[in-house]
């Protein structure tokens, strides 16, 4: 039973550790999956505290991961590791049947489950629970109690920190679809495929060509079938993202500064009462030496109005364009946040505490 234990803590443990690793690294996230549940649940009052929570969950979680490989206070553990594991296997099953939320997000953005593999997870979780459980008053620590509480102490602070340092910059790890390197176009795209289907006129029989691989040089075939219809497949993947810019008159502006081959600034805001005035306010003098050097670069707002109205206020000269809040919180977990990109790659992203000034860019756009 020793080795079952054992293998019990490093388990669970390694999963806990994991699962809120990529969710503190992107507490922003973690928060707005929070919300998602706070709003199917009718908590909305509880909105407001929602990145506090993330914190704290994360926090929890990455530490009993901790304590459990380490076997820190382990009757303390146990009976954290019961309650918790049996409170969210209750409300996956609830999710998996009812679908409140389409993502839990139990492990970020790194892994997505459905529902149902999320509840059948946590079933998974719940006999290594099981057993800890039922032996908790065997185990004990080789680790002295003011020590343990050290560990403790150490461990959960030192995660809430993580956490914080993550938020007021960016996530130290980008696992989202707009992270520095990714190509955010489709790259190599191939000519489209044209399909042919012709029918016999004697039997009937139906036959589909890719073109030109039909014999349409052959007149005593062409005297027996005749042209049906004509279907086109593109062979190409669609681009990297569900992100549609649009200007004042509506009009989609999204290839036009995704696919740039020059530089191209995106300043991003996703939420317009919270947005850092004084940074957008900042991103003005960068803006006009943008300009000066022929680069280009816009904001998003979430909505045209919006966008005019933060421009009226802080009389800013760039330009707002508008697409859908919850792609640009995807695209930068900073409002506002920066992006650079050229020929559809991403090159750079700042937040609005590292904003650069122009100067410092230059490294990069030479």
């Amino acid at each position: 039973m020793n080795i079952v234990r054992t293998l019990s803590r490093w388990f669970v443990g390694l999963v806990f550790i994991f699962s809120g690793f990529v969710k503190g690294v992107d507490p922003l996230g973690t928060a707005f999956r929070i919300e998602d549940y706070l709003v199917a649940y009718t908590l909305e009052g509880f909105i407001p505290f929602s990145l506090c929570l993330s914190v704290l969950l994360c926090a929890f979680e990455f530490s009993l991961g901790v304590f459990l490989i380490l076997n820190i206070k382990p009757r303390y553990s146990y009976w954290a590791l019961l309650i918790i594991m049996s409170f969210f296997t209750i409300v996956t099953f609830y999710d998996a049947i009812y679908e409140p939320v389409p993502d839990c997000g139990c492990f970020g953005d790194v892994i997505i489950l459905t529902n149902w593999q999320t509840f059948f997870k946590n079933i998974v979780l719940l006999l290594p629970t099981f057993v800890l459980f039922a032996h908790r008053n065997k185990a004990h620590s080789s680790w002295g109690n003011i020590h343990q509480w050290a560990v403790v102490s150490l461990v959960f602070a030192g995660f809430v920190w993580f956490s914080l340092f993550n938020y007021r910059n960016l996530p130290m790890i980008d696992f989202l679809a707009w992270k520095v390197g990714n190509i955010m176009v489709s790259e190599n795209t191939e000519p489209l495929q044209f399909y042919l289907t012709y029918r016999n006129k004697q039997t009937g029989q139906m036959q589909e060509y890719l073109s030109p691989n039909f014999p349409f040089n052959d007149q005593e075939w062409l005297e027996q079938w005749e042209f049906v219809s004509q279907r086109v497949v593109d062979p190409n993947p669609g681009p990297h993202h569900n992100l549609q810019i649009f200007d004042n008159e509506a009009n989609d502006m999204t290839e036009a500064f995704i696919d740039n081959p020059g530089h191209q600034f995106m300043l991003i805001v996703w939420k317009y009462e919270k947005v850092n005035r004084d940074a957008l306010k900042k991103m003005n003098e960068f803006f006009l030496r943008t300009e000066t050097d022929g680069h280009s670069f816009i904001a998003i707002a979430p909505s045209a109005d919006e966008g005019k109205l933060l421009a009226a206020e802080l009389q800013l000269d760039y330009e707002f364009y508008f697409a859908d809040h919850v792609e640009l919180k995807i695209m930068v977990r900073s409002n506002p946040g920066l992006i650079l990109m050229k020929n559809g790659r991403v090159l750079a992203k700042w937040s609005q505490k590292n904003f650069p000034d122009y100067e410092e860019v230059k490294n990069i756009l030479n």
